[in-house]
């Protein structure tokens, strides 16, 4: 786990400093990334730059920017590949100088070019220039568990694990995509391929460039949605996801440091860890965040599953002051805004402290076999698509009658799709996922006409796939709620967080076997009780009764309560700042700060911390 960086500039640099002191400003930038090593190349007009955090092969040997043995080939790269064992041994006639699995892709890459990404089973983003060809390939991996930005202009390609080490490398404008800040208040994050920086793309999940002297070349090289995958209508569906999950865990057991688990205490996080016991021949070590707050609290279920699998365990306790004293580094760590993340900060932060490196987390779970309330809300949704035979000025009245009668936040979102053209559960899933509706968010800015919701349009793009089409209703939302909530929330804030403290992350959810076998799976298989029925019938005796009958918490911190005392001065100093911000309206973000501290039933505490969040990181990056 590493941080990459590097710059494609075929034209002399126009601006001060040469190519090795703009990505030695990058590596800078990205040191959190990786305390054990650092170093750069260039040669012509290619630059790279690596900071190295030590996983697999701690040697010297196993420095980058790393060569072929022949000089062809160069590589940076960031994440782990599980398979590098295995594949090493098909590919002989390579001189290995290391044991890395670094050294491996560029073996692979010697042999099949582009085609070496369908023999990488992991976690990834790399970059290899070839000197004899003078093109540069960069490819990140199938589910876009690891990040890789990259900024095009007329002098060429500057590309990096994070957003701050474009921004380090002054190659692109601190300049607002204002489509994008719409995007960030609909849903608390922005979708790749967009940021928040106008002209910083981030490459797609399953795709690579390819950039040379002719120009730049961008093609997937796997997609989420299964191709011609028809529908699986039989079978032991529980042997088989059991099977594949434990391939998943023990393929990311492969480590040469201490390694843990992060246990809250709920399904996702138990299986992992029931599976990783069984699996390792060491004891393992788990983590845990409680609350003094009751309500917020899992620790006993944590306690419970830890004592049930014989792990070392260490509990976190975490109170208002703690937090408050570290809430600046973790919104400091915050390469890109996110309304969620100081979550992963603190849990990451003790982690590596315990003296772990290297630690699995249940990430992806709820995703996969449908653990959110909005799998069963659509699916009820579909079965009243009746609704449509109501004329759409009577539906439009009865959602306004309704929205009066009922004004929360799911009164509004309720009365929203009331009003949709056509009622049923792809055109309402925009609706469920988005945190300020379009109304308030024209109340909020200057901008009376909105660009286009970019959630709808994935949905729009998908309904020409047959093969999307071709999936059951609970994994077409599967689908969305990965290439929306999780690849641009989630998998960013563990990224970044456990990043900036120097702790690599692993998902085994997120194991791309796994995401297909789970896609074809018929929905009468996953619904019903308990939540995610599948997942805990494949789990069978090693979850206790205990932990799958217990209604589902979610990990989330008591913000709602902090914000109002102990995080209030703070919450009001960055909603202030936002205020003044010439794309909002100061009045009306005065007055939702002060409904949400009057306790409005319709103004949550997730509408107002995402715009804490927003400006602080404006603010500290200086984005304007």
């Amino acid at each position: 786990m590493c941080g990459i960086n590097g710059l494609y500039t075929p034209t002399e640099l126009l601006g001060p400093g040469s190519r090795v002191e703009l990505v030695h400003k990058m590596n800078q930038a990205l040191a959190h990334r990786g305390p054990d090593d650092a170093g750069t190349w260039a040669e012509g007009p290619i630059a790279l730059g690596h900071r190295r955090l030590s996983i697999i092969d701690l040697s010297a040997a196993g420095h980058q920017p790393m060569h072929s043995p022949d000089g062809r080939y160069v590589l940076v790269f960031n994440g782990e590949i599980y398979n590098y064992r295995a594949l090493r041994s098909t590919l002989p006639d390579y001189t290995y100088h290391s044991n890395s699995d670094s050294e491996v892709i560029l073996a692979a890459y010697a042999r099949w070019g582009v085609g070496c990404l369908a023999h990488l089973v992991g976690m990834f983003a790399f970059a290899i220039w070839d000197r004899q060809a003078t093109t540069l390939f960069i490819a990140r991996d199938r589910l876009g568990i690891k990040p890789l930005y990259y900024c095009q202009n007329q002098g060429g390609l500057a590309f990096s694990s994070e957003l701050r080490g474009i921004l380090a490398s002054g190659w692109c404008a601190r300049k607002m995509d204002t489509d994008s800040l719409v995007d960030y208040l609909r849903y608390q994050t922005v979708h790749a391929p967009h940021t928040m920086v106008e002209g910083i793309k981030m490459l797609q999940p399953g795709s690579y460039l390819l950039q040379s002297a002719a120009g730049i070349l961008k093609e997937y090289y796997w997609q989420l949605v299964p191709q011609r995958a028809e529908r699986l209508e039989g079978g032991d569906w529980s042997g088989r996801v059991r099977g594949a999950l434990q391939t998943a865990v023990e393929r990311r057991l492969v480590a040469d440091v201490p390694f843990g688990a992060f246990l809250s205490g709920g399904v996702d996080s138990s299986a992992v860890v029931a599976l990783m016991s069984q699996i390792s021949d060491q004891q393992v070590r788990t983590f845990n965040i409680s609350f003094a707050e009751d309500q917020y609290d899992e620790s006993k279920f944590a306690r419970m599953m830890a004592q049930r699998c014989g792990t070392l365990h260490e509990e976190i306790r975490l109170r208002a002051d703690d937090f408050l004293h570290l809430l600046p580094a973790a919104l400091q760590a915050m390469d890109h805004p996110s309304g969620d993340g100081p979550n992963t900060y603190v849990v990451s932060k003790s982690t590596r402290e315990a003296g772990v490196t290297m630690a699995l987390s249940g990430l992806g779970g709820d995703e996969l076999f449908g653990g959110y309330s909005v799998f069963k809300q659509l699916h009820e949704l579909q079965q009243h698509r009746w609704l449509n035979l109501t004329p759409a000025p009577l539906r439009r009245w009865g959602a306004n009658v309704y929205q009066s009668w009922r004004p929360t936040i799911a009164g509004q979102k309720t009365a929203e799709i009331l009003r949709l053209p056509q009622i049923n559960a792809l055109a309402a899933y925009p609706l469920y996922r988005q945190v300020l509706l379009d109304d308030q968010i024209r109340a909020l800015s200057n901008m009376p006409v909105l660009p286009q919701n970019r959630v709808h349009e994935l949905i729009q793009s998908q309904l020409h796939n047959e093969d999307f089409l071709k999936l059951p209703l609970i994994s077409q939302i599967s689908v969305l709620e990965i290439q929306t909530y999780l690849q641009n929330v989630l998998l960013r804030d563990t990224d970044q967080m456990s990043m900036a403290n120097a702790l690599e992350v692993r998902v085994p959810f997120m194991d791309h076997e796994l995401v297909e076998l789970v896609l074809k799976i018929p929905d009468a298989v996953k619904l019903g009780q308990p939540n995610k029925r599948l997942l805990v019938a494949a789990m069978g005796d090693l979850l206790p009764s205990a932990i799958t009958q217990r209604s589902k918490m979610g990990f989330t911190l008591p913000f709602a309560q902090w914000m109002q005392t102990e995080l209030r001065d703070f919450c009001a100093t960055r909603i202030h700042y936002l205020a003044n911000y010439p794309f909002f309206q100061e009045k009306a973000l005065l007055q939702l700060w002060q409904q949400f501290l009057a306790n409005d039933g319709s103004v949550s505490w997730s509408r107002v911390w995402m715009l804490v969040v927003l400006g602080q990181w404006l603010q500290q990056n200086d984005i304007r």
